[in-house]
């Protein structure tokens, strides 16, 4: 049976959208194996804040970019991300790192790709750290995208021309790279665990302006400064975990984390829409505020994530930790079962 609206643009839409999607959740794993592959556990902070650098400046680009090409025809921004995409993997084809499966892992015979994810999901459940972020997540996702939706949305519903809000949105992408190139030296001061809930935090205050002035201006103040500290803490974040992962399992825990992290996100649009429907602007801000506090609470209260030191430190605990373990197995050999 066929079906009439199959052929619609917005069905040809969302199906590139969603292809799109699937290739990236094949494609980032990937990436940041390679990654743990290639640079060192000191260096893993500075190469995921230039990783996040590249990002934001994609981002700030790509849409007044795309906006231009369109002037000329129709078709012609698809060419260029089609060309962007060729040239992607001609430069990834100059790559010559080893970037083949560790030797157990070659000899071991291949899983499906739902295996790999439950493997990265179990280790991941075993690590105090690990199963923190399993919550976190999902939550700070679901809130703090719902407040940026909500601001827009707020915008929109108040007339501001569309050039205000687009230069709002230029501001805030601008304020991600510069967050992006500072990142290294704050994950270098700050111990991890302490910035990591100070960027947790950072979006409560800020969205206090948002709830009692709708203005163009007052957005790109607000969000750009929490844009301006969230590269240090993902990239932080990022790159402890992938320090405290067995080589072998990066891959897997890698594709677990986002997963687990992404799930909420499509419902932030329908949250913020929600509660604009059903009361103020204000009182609506105010709710999505109080939930980025509750979000912001899990990596307080987590002594896991608290007592992360700077990455100068990471491997001296991770060192302790693996003693512990062995000891502690040790024991566990050596005991005596009592009669």
């Amino acid at each position: 049976m066929g079906c009439g609206s199959c052929g619609s643009p917005t069905a040809r839409a969302l199906l590139v959208a969603l292809l799109t999607g699937a290739l990236n959740g094949l494609f980032l794993p990937a990436e940041n194996s390679a990654i743990r592959s290639v640079v060192a556990a000191d260096d893993l902070p500075t190469a995921l804040s230039q990783q996040q650098a590249r990002q934001h400046i994609a981002g700030l680009l790509g849409g007044p970019l795309g906006g231009v090409l369109l002037g000329f025809t129709r078709w012609a921004p698809f060419a260029g991300n089609a060309i962007a995409y060729a040239a992607g993997w001609l430069l990834l084809g100059r790559v010559r790192a080893d970037l083949s499966a560790p030797p157990a892992l070659t000899r071991a015979p291949r899983e499906k790709a739902s295996a790999d994810l439950v493997a990265g999901l179990r280790y991941s459940w075993q690590q105090p750290f690990l199963r923190t972020l399993l919550f976190f997540g999902p939550a700070a996702n679901l809130a703090v995208n719902a407040l940026f939706f909500m601001a827009l949305l707020r915008l929109i519903e108040a007339g501001f021309p569309a050039w205000q809000i687009g230069l709002a949105e230029a501001a805030i992408g601008a304020c991600g790279v510069l967050g992006a190139l500072v990142a290294p030296w704050l994950i270098d001061k700050i111990p991890t665990g302490r910035l990591t809930a100070l960027v947790a935090w950072s979006f409560v205050p800020l969205s206090i302006p948002l709830a009692f002035w709708t203005h163009p201006a007052v957005m790109a103040l607000a969000v750009s400064v929490g844009l301006f500290l969230n590269p240090a803490g993902n990239a932080g974040v990022a790159a402890y975990r992938m320090a405290i992962t067995p080589p072998k399992l990066v891959g897997r825990v890698q594709s677990a984390a986002p997963f687990v992290s992404m799930l909420s996100i499509p419902l932030a649009p329908a949250l913020a829409g929600a509660l604009l429907a059903v009361t103020d602007g204000t009182t609506a801000v105010l709710a999505v505020t109080a939930l980025v506090a509750l979000a912001a609470l899990i990596p307080t209260l987590a002594r896991s994530v608290r007592s992360i030191p700077r990455p100068a430190d990471w491997q001296t605990l991770r060192s302790n930790d693996d003693n512990l373990g062995h000891t502690r197995a040790s024991e566990r050999k050596n005991a005596v079962p009592q009669g």
